[in-house]
């Protein structure tokens, strides 16, 4: 070549150089610049994965296209935390929801079985500028580990030409599987409320609740206690049996003799699950019992304190036995159990939580011609006969009873003072007695440390690492029944630090729950939703390791 040509050649080499060099600069200001005009943001739908459900919803987001130009949405990464038993999903897809073209659209647009970690989902999407709404679903195997869970880390959109936009919820939420064990219309039943749970020392768990067959109304109506059981630690249920039916009795329909609001006791010395229900006949349907109950002790006049026992580990279940006489006073309008749970104390002793209603006259307190008081009633003979303790706090009603370290009692109660503020209740009421409920102190913890939308709780006494603790569920909020949660004291109820807090369900529920140890690494949890009864699990070591 002569040496002309050489030269050319450089010159050209050089200028192709440079243009290129100027135009790879170009772009990557142009993707800073279209990366910068992208904006997101994410909710994450905090509830449970329901296992008998095919669809459940991880999150909604949108990004905004600021850009004059439209991208091209090839891929979308969804990175979940690593302690994700990859087994448990059958899918992660993604949902578009908004307008192309002109038409409104909602619509998969990706898709992955192969769930991990790290999931690439495939996409082909053209965004024009403006705003685009998606949704992450999934669902969860019917056998899924009920101990596993994970979190959604992170969502990245990759667009054509190397164009990335990354964005993380702000808020913390670990997705569970959670078993409906009741489906509202289940069994001819409309709804069904109020669930206690123990587990049995041969490991059988026994929940029990109410079956209340036309709606979701109190007493008086048509309402029989179910009974579920598992022996496989909550991850199947049998089918349900009715335990307590009070049938047509007096010539009633079934409607007039309901019976309702059970706490559920086990006593491991005998191996007998002994259940106490509230039983009413009578009254006309559009009466709410609560109201119209009266002084007295017939089935005519007031509630009865009925109880049902099994020694078989729930297999079979005796007929209904009343104790009314033997724990109620004439005076009273009503005496009924927590609902819930009841214990077994160290030395044997049962008991279960109980409130009765009483007419005071012009001493009522918080308005109204009646006062309420939570208390206990209790057995020393294996239920052979029943004895009742003073009321530990006026205005009180739905209690659960721990037996503290030293032995004492404490009553942990719905304070019913701010019902008529529907703007906030006060924190649940806290009692302790030494006496077997003769007399009663205010905890320190009384209406500061647990607050309530005013609703029922749950409270059992457990150990972990060889320490007691106390564990409680409620819907955790002052004001609405929602965010329902477990939560951790390792100081006998004076304090609930935050790091030992779970939250299983954002959702809005009736709010009820009962806690039961399922073995000594696992609490079980049934809770209600709106008609339907949820189980979940977690391990002890997840509440304490925060």
């Amino acid at each position: 070549m002569r040496r002309m040509d050489k030269i050319f050649v450089k010159v050209v080499f050089v200028i192709v150089t440079y243009t290129l060099i100027s135009a790879m600069s170009c772009n990557k200001e142009e993707i800073t610049t279209l990366e910068q005009n992208i904006s997101s943001t994410i909710s994450l739908h905090e509830s449970p994965l329901f296992t008998n459900d095919s669809i459940s919803i991880l999150a909604d987001f949108r990004l905004i296209n600021q850009n004059e130009i439209s991208l091209d949405l090839e891929k979308i990464t969804l990175t979940l935390s690593k302690d994700l038993t990859v087994n448990s999903l059958s899918f992660l897809n993604i949902i578009y929801k908004g307008v192309h073209n002109g038409i409104t659209l909602h619509q998969e647009i990706g898709k992955t079985t192969k769930v991990g970690d790290l999931n690439n989902i495939l996409t082909k999407l053209n965004l024009s500028k403006g705003t685009h709404h998606f949704q992450i679903q999934t669902a969860i195997k019917r056998d899924a580990d009920l101990l596993s869970k994970f979190d959604l880390k992170n969502v990245q959109f990759h667009f054509k030409n190397k164009i990335n936009h990354s964005l993380s919820p702000t808020n913390k939420f670990t997705f569970r599987p959670c078993i409906k064990v009741r489906t509202g219309g289940q069994d001819k039943c409309d709804t069904y409320r109020i669930p206690g749970m123990i587990t049995t020392k041969n490991g059988t768990l026994i929940m029990v609740y109410d079956n209340r067959y036309n709606n979701s109304k109190d007493l008086q109506e048509d309402v029989d206690i179910g009974m579920s059981r598992s022996i496989d630690g909550g991850r199947t249920w049998q089918p349900m049996k009715v335990i307590m039916d009070m049938g047509t009795f007096g010539g009633r329909s079934q409607r007039l003799n309901g019976i309702g609001d059970p706490s559920v006791l086990y006593d491991p010395n005998t191996h007998t699950i002994w259940v106490a229900a509230l039983w009413m006949s009578g009254l006309s349907p559009d009466k709410m019992l609560w109201w119209a109950s009266n002084p007295g002790m017939t089935p005519e006049e007031t509630g009865q304190f009925i109880l049902s026992k099994s020694t078989d580990d729930g297999l079979t279940w005796s007929q209904p036995i009343n104790i009314t006489s033997q724990i109620k006073k004439p005076e009273w309008q009503l005496l009924l159990q927590g609902p819930g749970m009841g214990i077994t104390l160290k030395d044997g002793t049962l008991v279960f939580p109980t409130q009765f209603k009483e007419d005071i006259g012009q001493k009522a307190i918080d308005g109204g011609q009646y006062t309420s008081h939570s208390t206990i009633i209790y057995s020393t003979d294996k239920g052979e006969t029943w004895k009742i303790g003073n009321g530990a706090k006026s205005n009180t009603t739905e209690a659960q009873v721990v037996q503290l370290q030293n032995g004492d009692l404490m009553l942990n109660m719905r304070d019913d003072r701010n019902r008529k503020d529907k703007t906030e209740a006060n924190g649940r009421a806290i009692a302790i007695t030494k006496d077997m409920g003769k007399t009663w102190s205010t905890h320190p913890s009384s209406n500061s440390a647990l607050h309530e939308p005013n609703c029922m709780a749950s409270l059992i006494s457990t150990t972990y690492e060889n320490k007691k603790v106390l564990l409680f569920s409620n819907p955790n909020d002052k004001v609405e029944r929602i965010n329902m949660t477990i939560k951790a004291s390792m100081d006998e109820g004076l304090t609930w630090p935050v790091e030992h807090q779970i939250k299983l369900n954002a959702a809005k529920g009736y709010g009820y729950s009962c806690l039961t140890m399922v073995d000594s690494e696992t609490v079980g949890i049934v809770y209600e939703g709106s008609k339907d009864l949820f189980f979940q699990k977690i391990s002890l070591k997840e509440l304490f390791s925060k």
